[in-house]
């Protein structure tokens, strides 16, 4: 399986610190955002990896070059100005090829999730080795988490590892996500496009999986946050692990 990490937003409300670095490289507790990702996935033998890039991509280029000193193979999905994620998905297509593909934002913080766990949710056959129709096929398998503080309403209810618009309780998206590039046919590459809304119509048609994620999950938004994660274990929030 191949894995894109998302690095192409500019990070606003990070500013000034995302001025002059692209917020992917901005260091929690030792290591730039997008290396702890490297790793993990590595790690998990997950090492065919595609980074889309815009603001200041060159320095993430110059950091992490090939992927060979972290055991990788990287490719460069470049971008002008960001196409938002599906967007950056169409871009990057010819690079990712048409298997099903792990996709993670390059601006969480998440190093204890065990990258392995992706590697087989999008199943296409039964136990009896028989193809499941292609109506039935899950088009993709969500992470999601309990809801933070900034986003109190979540985005998704999960039944039965359903995920549905509508039910209750509502988890958030943890832009943690398996999908099938089926799902991106309708977007011209080079055309800015959303993910929010394919994710949304494929619940509808009940073609979305997901579970839950309880483990330190972060969405590095504001600097003030970034300071909290690297402060010292005594002064650290209790809600930061």
């Amino acid at each position: 399986m191949k894995a894109m990490i998302f690095a192409a937003g500019r990070g606003e409300r990070m500013r000034p610190l995302t001025d002059s670095t692209p917020k992917p490289l901005l260091v929690v507790r030792g290591r730039p955002l997008i290396v702890w990702h490297v790793v993990n996935l590595v790690k998990a033998g997950i090492t065919e990896i595609v980074i889309n890039h815009a603001h200041l991509g060159e320095q993430i280029e110059a950091l992490l070059g090939d992927g060979s000193k972290y055991g990788a193979r990287i490719q460069y999905s470049r971008e002008g100005t960001a196409l938002e994620t599906a967007g950056g998905v169409a871009a990057a297509r010819h690079l990712l090829g048409e298997e099903p593909f792990l996709a993670v934002s390059a601006d969480l913080y998440i190093p204890q999730f065990d990258f392995t766990q992706v590697l087989d949710v999008l199943h296409d056959k039964d136990l009896w080795g028989n193809p499941y129709p292609a109506e039935k096929r899950d088009v993709c398998w969500l992470y999601l988490v309990p809801n933070p503080d900034f986003h109190p309403d979540g985005d998704f209810g999960l039944t039965l590892y359903t995920v549905n618009n509508d039910g209750t309780p509502r988890y958030t998206f943890g832009n943690i996500g398996v999908y099938r590039m089926e799902m991106f046919d309708g977007i011209t590459p080079g055309s800015h496009a959303k993910l929010g809304p394919l994710l949304r119509a494929a619940a509808e048609r009940g073609q979305v999986g997901g579970e839950v994620y309880t483990g330190p999950w972060h969405n590095l938004g504001t600097v003030q946050q970034l300071e909290q994660l690297n402060a010292p274990l005594s002064l650290r929030p209790a809600s930061i692990p």
